[in-house]
């Protein structure tokens, strides 16, 4: 794995390195080059708190997986999403010498996880996640993984929608149990449930629409930004992505600095 700027600044401050060479290293650290088509963001993680994620989407099999590798060759792990032909990379990913990394394959959310298996993510706090429905899943599975890439743990409940709101309760009552940091609420249909969630917790809401829907798609989206529920933010439709780099963004915020409450 490369090192990034925080190992690289320590490096010349007990120096092992002189300036000539760390300017250099420093120019290198901005991105990686795979090709004339791939220029790969290997620092984001240190500036954003965030790593670069590849975008499956009008990427070719073998344009995915050389970028995600890459990544997680640099940054100890990495994570694709949006992936169109997910078993075609499944074949592929089967027939690759990969015996140093752990990979994930997720079906449902068209995602991957490549991890170097001696790389430790470090574990923090914990985000719950609803749908609605079960057609909902794959993109709050999108959401799941992209905050286990970040460190964060999930409590997921699903198909919990308010077409049958009384199996909701239970599902809220076991997050308030877990504490988590905030929820994120999936929905499609007429998206109503984060409005619902909104009302009865006191944490916030990250909304995600779908496009999941009889008729107009954009519904679920309208509703979510004209909830009269306070403590709710919405993310673009389908983005799961988003969802769970916000909410692990909070995570992270929230256990950086010690509560007020241990202060004395």
């Amino acid at each position: 794995m490369g090192k990034d700027l925080r190992e690289l600044l320590l490096a010349f401050k007990n120096g092992e390195l002189d300036v000539d060479e760390i300017e250099k290293l420093i120019k290198l650290n901005y991105f990686e080059e795979i090709g004339a088509e791939l220029k790969l963001d290997v620092n984001r993680k240190f500036r954003t708190g965030v790593p670069e994620v590849v975008y499956g989407r009008g990427k070719s099999i073998d344009e995915i997986i050389n970028s995600t590798l890459k990544l997680a060759e640099r940054n100890g792990v990495a994570l694709a999403t949006k992936i169109e032909n997910i078993e075609k990379l499944c074949d592929e990913i089967r027939n690759m010498d990969l015996k140093n990394y752990e990979v994930k394959i997720n079906k449902r959310a068209k995602t991957l996880i490549i991890k170097n298996k001696n790389y430790k993510i470090e574990k923090i706090g914990k985000v719950g996640i609803l749908t609605a429905g079960t057609s909902d899943i794959a993109v709050a599975e999108e959401a799941k993984d992209t905050l286990e890439v970040m460190g964060v743990e999930t409590i997921t409940s699903y198909d919990v929608g308010v077409a049958g709101i009384h199996r909701l309760f239970p599902a809220l009552k076991t997050m308030i149990k877990e504490d988590v940091s905030c929820v994120i609420v999936v929905a499609g249909m007429e998206g109503t449930l984060p409005s619902v969630v909104a009302a009865m917790i006191d944490m916030p809401v990250i909304a995600v629409p779908t496009s999941t829907s009889y008729g107009i798609k954009i519904t679920p989206l309208l509703t979510m930004l004209h909830s009269c529920s306070p403590g709710i933010a919405v993310v673009n439709i389908d983005n799961g992505f988003g969802a769970g780099v916000f909410a692990g963004l909070i995570v992270k915020r929230c256990y950086r600095y010690p509560s007020l409450d241990n202060i004395k």
